[in-house]
């Protein structure tokens, strides 16, 4: 008997080993847009794959922090192949932003998140063999900034927006994942051409970095954060869900390892096409407010960074 329980912790314990390979999947001049793949020890039997943005404001945050690890260890342990990438950060050489500029400034900064991820999902879907990767099944997920890019990315998709021109033909997220995400828009109207991937937008009611409602900026230009993109999704009978955490702000940008149960429920029910509409108002003891919780967006780029 001791035998057979000590050979089950070591299989246990291989079961939670896992591959991790870098690959460049873009050039930017000089530059090698990388990518960090972590391969399952037991894989999802449809070769589910989650790509990930991490989060930092377009001016910090890498593939390979230890946010960024942690995020995709979590996701490697349930199976999915779990990719994260490099992206410009088009603000890391602004430490002060223009407030009069902010918003095209920031416009930019999203447009190359966007490149970038339709960059890498076209690389991912070019070497799905390889990777062992189905290109029907990547889930696109982001903190923060991470997470506005793949929801801009989504939405460029849906409406044929230069962006996300590298994507391939007929490709189609099978999930979007935000952790407080948001869509920058250039009209007061925000409109998708083809329906949007089923999403599961995960946001702290007091968010003001990522605007949990709508943030106005310039004329005519708007940051629609969950609760205004829920209301938008209702109407038009897109598939979503939206999880609330009420009394806290950006916080919820780095708790996918904390969620990773509700992430996976919203995957099961994406690739099986049961998704339809769910609004929740979370609370979880292991999320507690932190600095994050009372910042807002001018604190983040005008103040000490």
């Amino acid at each position: 008997m001791k035998r057979i329980a000590l050979l089950s912790v070591i299989l246990l314990c291989a079961g939670a080993l896992m591959a991790q390979q870098t690959y460049t999947f873009a050039r930017r001049g000089a530059v090698e847009m990388k990518m960090d793949v972590y391969q399952p020890a037991v894989p999802r039997a449809d070769h589910a794959c989650v790509l990930y943005v991490f989060g930092g404001g377009f001016f910090s945050g890498a593939r390979n922090d230890k946010s960024s690890v942690l995020a995709c260890t979590r996701l490697a342990e349930r199976g999915f192949v779990a990719v994260a990438i490099d992206y410009r950060l088009y603000l890391a050489n602004a430490p002060k932003v223009p407030l009069l500029k902010m918003y095209s400034i920031f416009d930019t900064a999203i447009r190359y998140g966007v490149e970038d991820c339709s960059d890498a999902i076209a690389y991912l879907c070019q070497h799905a063999d390889e990777l062992h990767v189905d290109p029907a099944r990547i889930i696109l997920t982001g903190s923060s900034a991470g997470a506005i890019t793949v929801m801009q990315t989504d939405y460029s998709r849906c409406n044929a927006l230069p962006a996300a021109a590298a994507l391939p033909q007929g490709f189609r997220p099978a999930a979007v994942i935000p952790y407080a995400g948001a869509i920058l828009c250039r009209n007061n109207a925000l409109k998708y051409a083809t329906p949007p991937a089923p999403t599961c937008m995960f946001h702290g009611t007091g968010d003001k970095i990522v605007n949990y409602k709508r943030f106005r900026g310039a004329i005519h230009t708007s940051l629609f954060g969950a609760n205004s993109l829920a209301k938008v999704f209702k109407k038009q009978g897109y598939n979503y869900w939206i999880m609330r955490y009420p009394n806290l702000g950006h916080d919820i940008a780095v708790v996918l390892p904390q969620t990773i149960d509700e992430f996976c429920a919203f995957v099961d029910a994406a690739l099986s096409g049961r998704v339809m509409q769910f609004d929740a108002t979370c609370r979880d003891s292991r999320i507690q407010p932190s600095k994050w919780s009372k910042m807002n967006i001018f604190d983040l780029y005008f103040g000490d960074k």
